[in-house]
């Protein structure tokens, strides 16, 4: 059977793809963010995936405001990077695993979430930035992904406990899958920051904090924010924090957290890390 061995939170800023590209880890900006990474690293190497679930938000690239799923899954055999150049540059295309795509999309529809499957996906800097963060390179050879995708852009939002029941179904479509491959579950976005509007440049690192901490033992707290809870203590953007919600739904209740990691700011972004490791 296949297990899930824990999650990983990221942020997916795309400044961070030019700063990669651009040999910047060590400079005096960059290099605080950068050091929260190599601790999730060589959690990875030990917990060995197989896939990575990619729990993300499309930024205009599949979807807009004209046709917009709440929820949407990849099914391909592979994923291109079309990123609208904020993030990485272009790179080969990622790996699918369609056999756990179809079964997670399938334990989805029966559990009656009404999931849009996507058997072409193109993806962003939502899902090339935390990756080439916690695989620089593409180190681990033959990892394959699976894109969870979730509306963040057009309201209405799916709520923080829909998107919480969502982790939990998925938890249980992995636990369910026959064969015997390891899984992760990655979360990307956030945490607080607004990029537009009176408010650009909002930033709020005591409700950061308090998401980091509360993520870990009691992620139901987190659930009860309504999405307009979210835009006023997180910003517009922060609503991000629903794929986190996601990650860590699909996990056991209790939890070890192996790292935690948080700098402010990246770009005009709290960034945030978070490694949790699943029960045995």
């Amino acid at each position: 059977m296949a297990q899930l061995v824990g999650a990983i939170c990221t942020s997916h800023i795309p400044a961070i793809g030019h700063a990669i590209a651009r040999g910047q880890q060590q400079d005096p900006y960059w290099q605080p963010f950068f050091a929260g990474y190599p601790r999730a690293r060589e959690w990875l190497t030990a917990a060995n995936p197989d896939v990575a679930v990619m729990v993300y938000n499309d930024h205009g690239l599949n979807f807009f405001l004209d046709k917009m799923p709440t929820f949407a899954i990849g099914a391909a055999t592979e994923y291109r990077n079309a990123d609208e150049g904020w993030g990485l540059p272009t790179v080969a295309p990622y790996l699918g695993d369609p056999g756990l795509s179809w079964h997670v999309i399938e334990s989805l529809v029966a559990d009656e979430f009404d999931v849009t499957s996507c058997q072409e996906m193109l993806v962003d800097h939502a899902f090339t930035v935390p990756l080439e963060l916690l695989w620089p390179g593409r180190s681990r050879p033959g990892l394959r992904t699976v894109p969870v995708c979730l509306n963040t852009i057009q309201h209405p939002l799916p709520s923080p406990m829909r998107c919480f029941k969502l982790g939990q179904a998925i938890g249980r479509a992995i636990a369910s899958y026959p064969q015997n491959i390891r899984a992760v579950v990655i979360g990307t976005g956030g945490l607080s920051h607004q990029l537009d509007g009176e408010r650009a440049g909002f930033i709020n690192k005591a409700f950061d904090l308090m998401c980091l901490e509360k993520i870990v033992d009691d992620p139901l707290a987190l659930t009860r924010y309504t999405i307009h809870d979210l835009v006023l203590l997180a910003g517009t953007q922060g609503v991000e924090l629903i794929s986190w919600l996601v990650a860590r739904g699909t996990l056991a209740a209790h939890v070890t957290m192996v790292h935690s990691h948080y700098h402010v700011p990246v770009s005009n972004t709290a960034a945030g890390l978070m490694v949790l490791q699943n029960a045995a």
